[in-house]
């Protein structure tokens, strides 16, 4: 199977416990990569600069650019400042949008990290594919005079999504709206499955119903990149076994799997198979509720 990734690959300088580590990152390559590891091919459309010094990492690890994505102007980077389970997000650099080009995948994550994907591409796909799950953070970012990313309320039509991954800030800038109201809103925008994560608890609308996952306690380390495993793991699982239940179950295994390395960028990217131990463990332990 195949799967389209729209987003940027970064620079992201991880600031952590005093001490600076630059890696490559973005939804491209942790999303890239989660898919691989799932046995799937990735088709990236994605842009770098010259800057951009990973392409052997990762291609070591199966994720290949494509030649289009070379631009003359800098890779979007960021320092990400890590405080606990918080942190603060700085742009530092941004690079050229991404072109929307035709493609025969399966289905089609949108993740931008700021800006690169427009409006209107987003409009074509949602009326052409057939999956769809969008990370709408790219669309909410701004940046105050210091260059620190903030949220601001955005207008954006979701209609004909199949699955939208936010958090709560994500959401409320969405709908205004908080919590299980904010979930209700999105879905009356058109979202089929409406993902929402709140650091270790997770929740999942479709349909009537509401499900209830709990990533375990443990000591959080670097989170950078979790949530782009955790989109594609629900879109992989999804694409391939058509299971709502079972996909959100394996996207918070793979959330859980990726933390338990304690490690810092793409090194957290979990193996498929650490992931399908955590979805069975928590596949017996879903909650839910009829709304």
């Amino acid at each position: 199977m195949k799967i389209t990734i729209m987003s940027h690959c970064t620079v992201d300088e991880i600031s952590r416990d005093g001490q600076v580590v630059e890696t490559p990152g973005g939804p491209a390559a942790y999303c890239g990569i989660t898919a691989k590891n799932m046995k799937f091919d990735v088709d990236l459309q994605t842009r770098i600069g010259p800057d951009f010094k990973f392409k052997h990492d990762l291609e070591n690890k199966g994720l290949f650019l494509p030649q289009d994505s070379a631009s003359n102007n800098q890779t979007t980077r960021f320092l990400l400042k890590i405080l606990g389970v918080d942190r603060e997000l700085y742009l530092k650099a941004k690079c050229d949008a991404v072109e929307l080009h035709n493609s025969d995948a399966d289905g089609i994550i949108i993740s931008p990290v700021f800006d690169e994907v427009s409006e209107d591409a987003l409009d074509k796909v949602r009326e052409d594919s057939d999956f769809l799950l969008l990370d709408p953070q790219g669309y909410l970012r701004r940046i105050d005079n210091n260059n620190k990313i903030y949220l601001e309320k955005t207008l954006l039509d979701i209609s004909k999504i199949t699955a939208i991954k936010t958090d709560p800030d994500e959401a409320f800038y969405l709908t205004g709206l908080r919590e299980k109201e904010a979930m209700l809103a999105l879905q009356k925008k058109g979202v089929k499955h409406v993902l929402y994560t709140n650091k270790q608890d997770i929740t999942m609308l479709v349909k009537d119903r509401m499900y209830y996952l709990r990533i375990p306690n443990m000591t959080i380390g670097d989170t950078t990149g979790v949530g782009d495993i955790f989109c594609a793991a629900f879109a992989c699982s999804y694409l391939k076994e058509k299971d709502s239940l079972w996909a959100i179950c394996f996207a918070v295994g793979a959330a859980q799997a990726a933390l338990e390395t304690k490690a810092t960028g793409l090194s957290k990217i979990p193996n498929s198979g650490a992931i399908q131990q955590n979805a069975a463990y928590l596949y017996n332990l879903v909650k839910f509720s009829q709304v």
